[in-house]
């Protein structure tokens, strides 16, 4: 197949002549995130925005021959699977998967959102035939129960009911929260492969006109898969796309209207939020503010070099230390600790969180590993501030389910302090964070920033930069560090 710069994704589905799903909104969803649409028909129905009044199931040669003229030129790179009208569709369609290499993304119409049933026999012929080919499928309630033959009773019975889909023959599920109850005002989807799990919050949009939701949201992912975004990723990415087309939706006939599709998420209202567990009822954590913007944050490997750039005037830093124990990494902790209280200044511990609370640190810095271990709670009722390194749109969903004191973002460029499974963000996608997140959280940019690379990144609107090796690694650190503060006072 010849190179090329555009992705393909292919839309095998239902035309919706009303314009709010199906085809159509896989289509206008394709065109905001810059990729290909290719379109396979699957029926043709007649609805409104309050009914479905008939469906015309595409012949099987018609099927056959919109299959193998895409198959013959414009390969997907990406299949995304909405309504597929009766068991002979699900069958060729099934078939055609058995050969395709890519990844496939299902959503399992079985009821139109206007309230008209497709099929009596998909759901059974779904499981045995298409399930096996589906990397996600992501079914709302009622589609979860029709696959199961159950009633999923409520939010709590969610993980079960994915785990058990999983079971039947999909690679993963995501089970969408937007017919549960909110909880915390907030809707509530849940992923799971059946080894790793997460759940996606995102603010309640109070809104009845949300005609096409399901399908703008699996096709959002399929295009952002088709863009080269993780799995997780494009989760998080769809789902702030469909929350801002909730939110922007109007009504145009007598039902509800469509989900509006207008573009890449921007805002953080849109952006839900990720946990590894459902949030029980009741506020989140509770991580005090650090009360001002970061400025220079160098990071050091010892309590010798806090030292040394307290004494230049630097007010944040953070304490990195990977060689020592016991003894010695307590004394370490403990003097770094002890300089930020003479200084009057912002010592962050990385990684010890219980060295921290126990000696009173102003706060503690943690990667995304070790989320997975600290003890939040505890941090947040010690009083010591919090601050989570993202790299990824999963990472900074999960940080904000936190609501950290503030939110690292990096690499911005390559870095020989450490190996990254990442690629660099770059000055466009912390331009993109620093619009996003910059109203709520306090920042931090980080990764291959030195002096000659600062002032670019400070023109981002990030107004913190976190350095390693630019500081401790130059001949005259002190001369770097002023010239630095200077910087950051001129431009931030």
């Amino acid at each position: 197949m010849a190179s090329r710069r555009k992705p393909i994704v292919w839309s095998i589905a239902g035309s919706d002549s009303g314009g709010g799903a199906g085809i159509q909104a896989d289509l206008a969803t394709f065109h905001d995130f810059n990729v290909h649409g290719c379109t396979v028909i699957t029926a043709i129905t007649a609805q409104n925005s309050f009914a479905l009044g008939h469906i015309s199931v595409t012949p099987r040669r018609t099927l056959a021959a919109q299959i193998n003229a895409l198959d013959s030129d414009l390969q997907a790179d990406v299949i995304k699977l909405g309504m597929l009208a009766d068991e002979s569709v699900v069958s060729m369609v099934a078939k055609y998967l058995e050969t395709y290499k890519g990844f496939v993304v299902c959503d399992p119409v079985m009821m139109s959102s206007t309230g008209g049933e497709l099929s009596k026999n998909l759901s059974a012929c779904m499981i045995e035939k298409l399930l096996p080919h589906c990397d996600l499928l992501t079914p709302n309630l009622s589609e979860a129960e029709a696959i199961l033959n159950r009633e999923v009773g409520g939010l709590d019975d969610v993980e079960r009911a994915a785990a058990d889909i999983v079971a039947l023959g999909a690679h993963a599920v995501l089970i969408k929260g937007g017919h549960f109850d909110a909880r915390n005002s907030e809707r509530h989807d849940y992923w799971t492969d059946g080894i790793d799990g997460f759940w996606l919050s995102g603010t309640n949009v109070d809104t009845l006109n949300t005609h096409g939701t399901g399908c703008s949201l699996s096709s959002a992912i399929a295009a952002a898969l088709a863009r080269g975004y993780s799995l997780p990723d494009a989760l998080v990415i769809a789902k702030a796309y469909v929350s801002q087309g909730l939110r922007m939706a109007v009504q145009l006939g007598g039902g509800p209207g469509p989900v509006v599709h207008v573009g890449w998420p921007h805002e953080l209202i849109d952006f839900p939020a990720l946990s590894r567990r459902l949030p029980v009822k009741g506020p989140r954590f509770n991580f005090p503010s650090c009360g001002e913007e970061l400025g220079l944050y160098p990071v050091v490997d010892s309590a010798d070099w806090i030292a040394r750039l307290l004494a230049c005037g630097v007010k944040t830093i953070q304490l990195r230390v990977k060689d020592l124990q016991g003894d010695a990494l307590r004394q370490e902790v403990e003097r770094a600790v002890a300089l930020g209280r003479e200084f009057n200044a912002k010592v962050f511990i990385n990684d010890y969180w219980q060295l921290a609370i126990e000696l009173g640190a102003y706060g503690v810095h943690l990667g995304q590993e070790d989320l997975d271990i600290a003890d939040m709670d505890a941090i947040a009722k010690a009083g010591l501030r919090l601050g989570v390194s993202t790299h990824t749109y999963y990472e900074v969903a999960r940080a904000h389910g936190l609501r950290p004191s503030y939110i690292a973002i990096g690499p911005v460029y390559p870095t020989n302090s450490k190996q990254m499974p990442y690629s660099p963000q770059g000055l466009m996608q912390l331009r993109r964070w620093v619009g996003i997140l910059g109203g709520d959280y306090t920042l931090t940019a980080i990764g291959g920033i030195d002096v000659k690379r600062a002032a670019a990144v400070l023109q981002t609107g990030v107004k913190s930069i976190a350095m390693i090796s630019a500081i401790t690694q130059a001949e005259n650190p002190e001369a770097v560090v002023a010239e630095l503060m200077s910087l950051i006072e001129t431009v931030a």
